[in-house]
């Protein structure tokens, strides 16, 4: 296990599978008030850095509510290629230990703790860990959202060597490789097409009889000759000790076993969006995202969202890191109108 700690403490390059958040347990009757800011952030991941950096810049004095395993997805990323800036790649957990640096550089107040309570019912905004409690005038939720995987032991100990739950961040890698998704649904047949542009092969992996994505992606999926399905069947374990090596499978009908060797696995069944602390009072769509409105506002005045706690479409760093700095913008202008008693909005 390395011992490299890029900035975040007690968070190192393995992933050890834990829950990405505590229990949501009401904060303690006596907390220590740790002041209040014009701004508080949270999440820490490229959306809620970038908000920090801008808003920091702008002499917001923002506080970032990191979370005990603060960092984002990236963390658990081993090369990041395709983030303007690198031409060489670099680690995620580098690359968001860099971004951390930088919001600290400019004064920013980062807290490793989870957020338990948040009251938005009227201004300053007060936010709660288990032990302390602040008050801003302004609030950036950018909590994103958690990839779903399997809880195989083997899935978790091979995460950013082989095993992945993006194909637009990794496919690249298993260029001329064969390589594996699991999932049935629009997410994991797109994955597996796209896939296609640089695997030799790619295995469609289902537990049902039947797919549940659009009649078109099956199609298009079944006409692919880079695609073969593997129907009724899961994963029972993730072989291999430094790197994928193959699957092996079992039969949800039969229960009979079988071995797949293949380089690479993709997860491909859903995201968490990471709302709950939130949706008593913010709107949320169907799939339980935040619902945006004017490109960064919310349906509480003074409360801003940026990042893939809203966005189900592109989840990519580099938008992530676009929607920080747009509500961080946001947020400056609204604060300045308000301090000038011009309408906010």
């Amino acid at each position: 296990m390395s011992d490299l700690k890029l900035g975040f403490p007690g968070i190192s390059l393995i992933d050890d599978g834990a829950a990405a958040a505590a229990p949501l347990a009401r904060p303690a009757a006596a907390l220590t008030e740790g002041g209040h800011h014009p701004i508080a952030i949270v999440g820490s991941g490229p959306s809620g850095l970038t908000a920090a950096i801008y808003a920091a810049r702008a002499g917001l004095r923002p506080l970032v509510v990191a979370g005990y395993a603060p960092g984002g997805q990236l963390m658990l990323t081993s090369e990041v290629e395709n983030f303007p800036g690198f031409p060489d790649g670099i680690l995620g957990p580098e690359l968001m230990g860099r971004m951390r640096d930088q919001a600290a550089r400019f004064g920013t107040e980062i807290v490793d703790a989870d957020l338990v309570s948040v009251d938005l019912s009227a201004r300053p905004f007060r936010l709660s860990t288990s032990s302390t409690a602040w008050t801003a005038d302004a609030l950036i939720v950018a909590t994103g959202a958690s990839a779903l995987w399997l809880g195989l032991e083997s899935e978790t100990r091979l995460r950013g060597k082989g095993v992945s739950a993006c194909a637009t961040c990794d496919g690249f890698f298993f260029r001329d490789r064969k390589v594996a998704v699991v999932g049935g649904g629009d997410t994991a047949l797109e994955e597996a097409s796209y896939l296609t542009r640089f695997a030799s092969e790619v295995v469609l992996i289902h537990r049902r009889d039947s797919f549940r994505a659009s009649r078109i992606m099956v199609d298009r999926a079944q006409e692919n000759p880079k695609i073969r399905m593997i129907l009724e069947t899961e994963i029972a374990e993730v072989l291999g000790e430094t790197a994928v090596t193959g699957l092996r499978l079992r039969s949800t009908r039969t229960g009979e076993e079988q071995v797949e060797p293949l380089d690479g696995l993709f997860v491909a069944i859903g995201y968490r969006p990471n709302t709950e602390l939130f949706r008593e009072r913010l709107e949320v769509d169907e799939k339980g995202y935040l619902v945006v409105r004017d490109e960064t506002s919310s349906a509480v005045e003074g409360v801003f969202i940026a990042g893939d706690v809203h966005d189900h479409r592109y989840r990519q760093a580099i938008t992530a890191a676009a929607d920080g700095c747009k509500a961080a913008i946001d947020a400056e202008r609204w604060l300045e109108a308000r301090a000038h008693g011009a309408d906010p909005r």
